[in-house]
C-alpha cells in the first residue's frame, strides 16, 4: 500500500477504526482476528481506538476501557504488535446507560493516558488524542495539560479530535511538533471540515478522518444524495467506499482516512482505495456532491 506521514513514521494511507470492534455475537473473536490480518495483509498500518470505546453490557456499563483490552489481546495472540501504529484518546468518558460525556480536567486527562498504557500493555503510546473539546474546561487549559502528557514521556505523540481551526493553531503554537494529527468528521455526506483540512496541511499535521464513509452504507440515501459516487463505482467496477476513500486521499496529501471494518472483507475493500487514482473530471463531480 502507499504510504502517508504519520509525525516521524510512515503509515498505510488507509487506516482502521476500531470502535465498532467488539466480541458480541455478531462479532466473534475470529472474525476480528482475521480482520486485523486482513488489514495488515493489505498494509493498513494505522488502527485507531479510544479509551471510552466499547458497547458495555446491556446497559452501557463497563464500556470504558473495553475496545482499548480488546485490541490489545488480539495483537497479542496474533504476534503482531509490532507492525502496527496504534493510536487512542481520552477526554470522553462512558456513563451507566451507555451515554457520552466529557471530562477534559487535568486529573482525568492524566488518568486516562495511564489506564490507557495499563490496558494497552505497552510504556508509551505512539498517538495519545485529546477526544473533543469539553465546554465546561477551558481549551487553553486543555492544550496545557496536553502539553504536559507530552512532556512527561509516557506519549510519543499527541494529537487533537473533533477540533476546530482556532484550537489546531492555538493548540500548534504550544505543541510545536509533537502534535501531529487532527481527527475529525469529513465523509460525502460530512464535508464541513474540509477549513481543517487545509490548516492541517498548511501545518504539515495529518488529518484523519473519522466516519469516512458516512451516507454511503444505505443504497437508497447513495442513490438519491451521492449519486455521483453511486455512478463512479459502478463505471469503475469498485464499490462505492473505495471511491469516497479515494476521493478523500485526493482532498490532500495530509488525509489519511480510518474507515471500520468487522470483516476481512471490508477493510480489504477500503484499502484498495488506496490505488484507485481518480480523473481529474471525476473529482469534480464528486467535489460537487
Amino acid at each position: 500500500m502507499k504510504t502517508r506521514t504519520l509525525g516521524t513514521t510512515q503509515v498505510g494511507a488507509i487506516g482502521l477504526g476500531l470502535m465498532t470492534f467488539d466480541q458480541s455475537g455478531t462479532q466473534p473473536r475470529q472474525q476480528l482476528l482475521d480482520t486485523v490480518t486482513a488489514a495488515l495483509d493489505a498494509g493498513v498500518t494505522l488502527f485507531d481506538t479510544a479509551d471510552a470505546y466499547g458497547p458495555g453490557d446491556e446497559k452501557g456499563a463497563g464500556a470504558q476501557g473495553e475496545n482499548e483490552r480488546l485490541i490489545a489481546s488480539i495483537l497479542d495472540e496474533l504476534g503482531v504488535r509490532d507492525r502496527v501504529f496504534l493510536a487512542t484518546k481520552g477526554g470522553h468518558v462512558r456513563t451507566d446507560g451507555g451515554r457520552w460525556e466529557t471530562d477534559s480536567s487535568a486529573e482525568h486527562l492524566r488518568r486516562s493516558v495511564d489506564d490507557s498504557l495499563q490496558r494497552l500493555g505497552v510504556e508509551q503510546l505512539s498517538l495519545w488524542q485529546h477526544h473533543r473539546p469539553d465546554p465546561n474546561v477551558p481549551y487553553d487549559e486543555v492544550i496545557g495539560t496536553v502539553k504536559e502528557i507530552a512532556d512527561s514521556g509516557k506519549v510519543a505523540h499527541v494529537g487533537l479530535s473533533n477540533a476546530d481551526p482556532e484550537q489546531i493553531r492555538a493548540a500548534h503554537a504550544v505543541l510545536g511538533d509533537r502534535l501531529i494529527s487532527v481527527q475529525n468528521q469529513f465523509s460525502p455526506a460530512f464535508r464541513s471540515s474540509r477549513p481543517e483540512i487545509d490548516v492541517c496541511e498548511e501545518l504539515g499535521l495529518a488529518f484523519l478522518p473519522w466516519s469516512p464513509l458516512g451516507g454511503l452504507s444505505d443504497a437508497k440515501e447513495l442513490a438519491d444524495k451521492h449519486p455521483a459516487f453511486a455512478r463512479i463505482a459502478q463505471s469503475r467496477g469498485v464499490s462505492a467506499q473505495q471511491v469516497a476513500l479515494a476521493w478523500e486521499l485526493a482532498q490532500s496529501p495530509v488525509v489519511i482516512p480510518i474507515p471500520g471494518a468487522k470483516r476481512p472483507s471490508s477493510i480489504s475493500d477500503s484499502a484498495a482505495a488506496a490505488d484507485l487514482e481518480l480523473t481529474a473530471d471525476e473529482l469534480a463531480a464528486l467535489d460537487a456532491g
